[in-house]
């Protein structure tokens, strides 16, 4: 690892005028899972670091009932995992942050760092895209808001400037009779990468009898995480039945484009893609019906 300077501002005001002052050539710091590994493993070598450990702005996970959940770029996803609102509410992304890593690194890793390194894998994208997440940043120009799914531009990139920090995502509180789930498929059990993830969030008319809206969210089939769109529209305002579901995971798999790499081949993905889908909207339907 070669040397860089440190810094460790007190505030979010100092740590952007720090990006402002020394310029490109910069990385942050929040739990330094993937950051550290990229800095020692994969040629990463940045002039200076930025930890946001000490900004409150990027701490603490918050439940309003009219307001919804927030939360904060560094709250690691342990802290996420063990949140009763997230257990309770927002289904979806309690699994997704219980999948990534181990126990030590679900107390490190964190939600900011798990989005901003842009993985088309990473298990907290689908999950947050599906149940409807907003990013709050700060930058030179002022604060503004971003939807999740436009945030990913590409492998490793995202919509955020050189100067920009992400501070929190922003969740609206799911509507009644909404049932959430994400799965994923790896080798492994634990410790291991998604070779595709699945996160649907699918709200039921309040007379159970048909489907209001549903969204799907696909990992690790693009070049970014990726909402199936027609397979959503496909549901919407439809009795829900075995056809109808497997139509959407049809639709699904047409909206994904996955590649053959070591981990499994594009025609695997696909059938993936398939089945998994239709499981998530099978367990998202039978979540909202007890909702």
């Amino acid at each position: 690892m070669r040397r860089f300077d440190y810094y460790a501002p007190g505030s979010l005001s100092e740590a952007l005028s720090i990006l402002q002052e020394r310029g490109d050539g910069g990385r942050l710091l929040a739990g330094g899972t993937d950051l550290l590994v990229q800095m020692r493993e994969a040629g990463l070598h940045p002039s200076y670091v930025v930890s946001l450990r000490r900004l409150p702005e990027l701490r603490g996970i918050e439940f309003d009932e009219g307001a919804g959940l927030r939360i904060g770029a560094c709250a690691d996803m342990a802290a996420i995992e063990a949140h009763p609102s997230v257990r309770q509410r927002y289904r979806a992304l309690f699994e997704g942050a219980s999948l990534i890593g181990s126990v030590q690194t679900r107390n490190m890793a964190t939600i900011g760092g798990n989005i901003c390194n842009a993985a088309p894998s990473a298990d907290s994208a689908p999950p947050l895209m599906v149940l409807g997440a907003v990013a709050e940043v700060a930058g030179p120009g002022g604060r503004r808001e971003i939807a999740l799914e436009d945030l990913f531009t590409g492998p490793g990139t995202t919509a955020l400037g050189p100067n920009d920090i992400l501070m929190a995502l922003r969740l609206p509180v799911p509507p009644p009779h909404t049932g959430s789930v994400y799965q994923r498929h790896t080798p492994r059990q634990e410790m291991d990468i998604a070779v595709v993830g699945v996160g649907v969030a699918l709200t039921l008319q309040p007379d159970g009898e048909a489907i209001q809206g549903a969204r799907i969210g696909l990992g690790a089939v693009a070049p970014t995480p990726i909402r199936a769109r027609k397979a959503e529209d496909a549901l919407a305002g439809q009795r829900p039945s075995e056809e109808l579901v497997a139509r959407a995971a049809e639709l699904a798999v047409a909206a994904s484009r996955p590649i053959s790499d070591v981990r499994g081949s594009a025609a695997f993905r696909r059938e993936l893609v398939r089945v998994m889908t239709r499981r998530c909207l099978g367990i998202a339907l039978e979540r909202a019906r007890t909702s």
